[in-house]
């Protein structure tokens, strides 16, 4: 029995050695994007070449048959298309649209610097120039017969630049297009001030001869960013799709699953063209701290459709509208919005149902979630992340103030029969039968619980292991400062001594334990601080920070509980034993 302990520290040191690993993979180094004057340069690169009808360019949403044909349009004037970049700035974004589809190209958080040491530079949310050709595309999907050079439209703009002025709160970015056959097009973009959402209207004004017909569509593409693996993948921030859908309120389609017909494979796909129909939801990539989701009209069916194009190895997740109709002289308008964005709960429960789940608290959420509320609160009151993890961990340890209290009490009852405990060894000496049965007898005499002191263990593994995920999911405490040195707080110590003043702690608590009988044994728990401290350097300082008070606190309980049992202030009534019949 007396080597449960052991046990379970053995065990937590597995689950922090793991996640050490995973968490060095998660903050590894991102390959640098490719400049613009690079990509520009380089004759393999698609997107700032003159845009050719291929693969890319290809339909890739897909809605029930007899409403969009995905016909590639092949049109040499087509193929040789190459539109130019609008720059928008507003309060929130610093912005690209390219005119060719009306694109959006790249998007910059103001807001979010890259990191606390470059404050200048804007944290690039979504880029088509990155190694991750990552893109928001909307467009218009023609039926077979009507006009399809909608498809790929090439859009005019009075305005080569657009900024949200001093006492504006809204910004409208119009882009013009119109077809030999009189189709005209307008695509708005609208941004309001302190808002992650934009609007995109795209209204249609039917000049032809005969009537248009066709469906509105939104894609998300990227080409993700390939790294080294590590252990415990699951520990790490997810990065991939995620879509919203009556069926599934929350569904994580990961790159693999794209590769593999995600969308035709699924339970909920329609037999005829393997789409997903809804009524609610939304599409979306997801990243460590942000997110970028497509939003389709609430009150409309729209088909959510996967794909992937292996010679390009881009990714896409998309979703089509519902066929509309117009008569040749009439005019209609699609309306849908996009969040690209931190993933702030928040803000996020606003825009559409169920987007705040995309903040990933792991398998431990129904944990993590409420110590996020309770964090989120404290800071609130007193403006500090630091500090509210330091009152969060406080309240923490009073919530199990007293299955600790009774834990350091067997603790320190079984120090006290370390003596006693010897004196049997020498007694019995290779008896095992005897030595247990007397080593029972002796606990059960003194009030004394070998399994007790499991329980601070067991009580900290949870929390631990759902702050970890809280910490590096939360966006709020990205950059976070605390006070002196530690100046982001989802970052690990950069001169460590956070974690140097845990590995002391964890000592400390080991002096109060009961040593373990076995001399190997002993020498491993000693060990412990060590390996912990090893481990720790490299987690994030608010993670660290969370577990130095925590044995702060614990050594304080502890010390007062072990000194009132040396001292004979707090015995327990021994249970008489049992009559034998």
């Amino acid at each position: 029995m007396e080597n449960h302990r052991f046990i379970l520290f053995i065990a937590l040191a597995a689950i922090l050695y793991l996640m050490f690993n995973q968490w060095q993979t998660e903050h590894a180094p991102v390959p640098p994007a490719k400049t613009e004057q690079t990509v520009k340069a380089s004759p393999e690169s698609d997107d700032e070449a003159p845009v050719a009808v291929t693969a890319d360019d290809e339909i890739v949403v897909s809605a029930p048959e007899g409403q969009n044909s995905a016909k590639t349009v092949s049109s040499a004037k087509k193929s040789t298309q190459k539109g130019r970049q609008i720059e928008i700035v507003t309060d929130l974004f610093q912005i690209r649209i390219d005119t060719y589809k009306g694109a959006i190209s790249r998007v910059n958080l103001r807001k979010y610097p890259l990191t606390v040491e470059q404050q200048d530079i804007p944290f690039t949310i979504l880029d088509k120039n990155a190694d991750n050709n990552f893109i928001a595309e909307s467009g218009l999907l023609p039926q077979s017969g009507s006009d399809e050079t909608i498809r790929v439209p090439l859009f005019a703009s009075a305005k080569s630049t657009y900024a949200l002025q001093e006492g504006e709160d809204e910004l409208r970015v119009p882009l013009a297009w119109k077809s030999e056959s009189g189709i005209e097009l307008v695509k708005t973009f609208i941004f309001k001030r302190d808002s992650y959402q934009i609007e995109i209207e795209q209204q249609i004004n039917n000049n032809s001869s005969s009537e248009w017909r066709g469906s509105l569509y939104a894609t998300l593409r990227q080409k993700p960013v390939k790294q080294s693996g590590g252990f415990f993948s699951g520990a790490s921030a997810y990065t991939g799709a995620a879509v919203s859908t009556d069926f599934n309120k929350y569904e994580k389609v990961s790159f693999d699953d794209i590769q593999e017909n995600w969308s035709t494979n699924h339970k909920n796909a329609m037999k005829s063209n393997g789409v997903i129909g809804t009524k609610t939801g939304w599409i979306a990539m997801l990243q460590h701290y942000f997110v970028v989701a497509w939003i389709p009209n609430q009150q409309e069916l729209s088909y959510i459709s996967s794909k992937f194009i292996k010679k390009s190895n881009n990714h896409y997740i998309s979703y089509a509208s519902e066929e509309k109709v117009i008569p040749a002289g009439n005019k209609v308008s699609f309306v849908q919005k996009i969040y690209a964005g931190p993933k702030v709960q928040k803000v996020m429960k606003e825009i559409a149902p169920n987007l705040e789940r995309s903040v990933d608290y792991g398998p431990l959420f129904f944990i993590a979630e409420p110590l996020f509320f309770a964090l989120d609160f404290i800071h609130g009151v007193i403006g500090n992340w630091g500090w509210a993890i330091i009152l969060l961990t406080f309240f923490i340890k009073v919530a199990f103030f007293k299955l600790s209290e009774k834990s350091y009490r067997s603790m320190a009852k079984m120090r006290n029969l370390g003596p006693k405990i010897k004196q049997l060894r020498e007694r019995y000496g290779d008896d095992k039968q005897k030595l247990n049965q007397a080593t029972m007898d002796l606990y059960k005499k003194e009030g004394a619980n070998p399994l007790g002191g499991c329980l601070p263990i067991l009580i900290q593994m949870p929390v631990f292991l759902s702050l970890y995920w809280m910490l590096m999911e939360s966006v709020e405490l990205r950059q976070a400062p605390f006070m002196f040195w530690i100046t982001d707080l989802s970052l690990k110590d950069p001169f460590f001594i956070l974690p140097l003043i845990m590995g002391g702690t964890m000592f400390l608590q080991q002096r109060l334990n009961p040593a373990p009988a076995d001399p190997m044994q002993a020498k491993v728990m000693m060990a412990m601080p060590i390996l912990f401290t090893a481990m720790f350097l490299w987690f994030p300082s608010g993670l660290v920070l969370y577990w130095v008070v925590n044995n702060a606190l614990s050594i304080l309980q502890q010390w007062i509980i072990t000194k009132r049992v040396e001292s004979g202030k707090d015995k327990v009534e021994a249970k008489p034993a049992k009559k034998k019949k």
